[in-house]
């Protein structure tokens, strides 16, 4: 299933009401099957406009992770290599720290005022 972002309505503003509908959607070029993340106009690199809206799967790779010890709590960061393709920043929700390759599975949760995608360890390493 596929979804157009409204006449006037950017990419950004479409993928923030995406999350507040709790659906996690990338863009993907239509000609190549390429996805793209960051939400944007135009197809880095080749600039073709044909984006369309398409579900996420929601599982990917950790590629990278750093850990704030502050006054205020620890906290992550995250890297993921999203199985479509694309790297995204997030954070894990259910650890603290999880070795480089654990396989993820994203969620839509309120941070603050706002929705964002989470991830959740599946509790395998990709070698």
């Amino acid at each position: 299933m596929t979804a157009m972002h409204p006449q006037g309505v950017g990419p950004q503003a479409t993928y923030e009401a995406f999350l507040r509908e709790g659906r996690f959607m990338l863009q993907r070029s239509r000609a190549t099957g390429r996805h793209v993340f960051y939400p944007r106009v135009l197809v880095p690199g080749s600039g073709e406009a044909d984006l369309e809206w398409v579900p996420a799967s929601g599982l990917g790779t950790l590629y990278a992770i750093t850990v704030d010890h502050a006054r205020e709590g620890d906290r992550n960061i995250i890297l993921v290599q999203l199985d479509e393709g694309p790297r995204m920043m997030a954070c894990l929700v259910d650890c603290l720290a999880a070795p480089i390759g654990t396989r993820l599975k994203a969620e839509v949760q309120v941070l603050g005022e706002h929705p964002a995608v989470v991830f959740r360890c599946l509790g395998e390493v990709q070698p």
